[in-house]
């Protein structure tokens, strides 16, 4: 007999960030839209062409041209300038599905971005050890983004 019992531990994931933003909620939004979307890039600075369709039930997706891609999720919610909730695999092509939330407020003058991804499946050991790091590079990017805009 094969045992494969499996600890719900090993099967979910979560992660808690939360950004200070020295911008007003607008700009913080807009340039979180832009971050996840076309201007998306991998921690080594390579541009990773994402596509996010800004409304109930868009695609979020990795254009690669040609009809040709990776489908990362779907929009469950969005109430701008305050909610951004995807649904989907993500970067995971293997029986998993994850849950973005980013909710942004109003604080000390600027926007407080808070970011949880909850997942639940087979998540892959190297997924597990690199997606903290992944997202704390995109949420750097929105930081700065939408602080930039906020000087023009």
């Amino acid at each position: 007999m094969i045992s494969t019992a499996t600890r719900i531990e090993d099967l979910t994931l979560g992660i808690t960030e939360e950004i200070q933003v020295r911008a007003p909620l607008e700009a913080t939004f807009a340039a979180l839209l832009e971050q996840l979307g076309p201007f998306n890039e991998t921690a080594e600075d390579r541009p990773m062409p994402m596509k996010l369709e800004a409304w109930p039930g868009g695609r979020w997706y990795r254009d690669l041209g040609d009809n040709n891609g990776h489908f990362w999720g779907v929009v469950q919610a969005i109430k701008r300038p305050t909610l951004l909730e995807i649904t989907g695999p993500l970067f995971m092509s293997y029986p998993v599905v994850s849950n973005l939330q980013y909710r942004l407020s109003e604080k000390d003058g600027g926007t407080l971005l808070s970011f949880h991804h909850t997942a639940l499946g087979l998540i892959l050991e190297d997924h597990r050890k690199g997606v903290t790091g992944g997202w704390k590079h995109i949420h750097e990017g929105v930081r700065k983004r939408a602080e930039a805009s906020r000087l023009r």
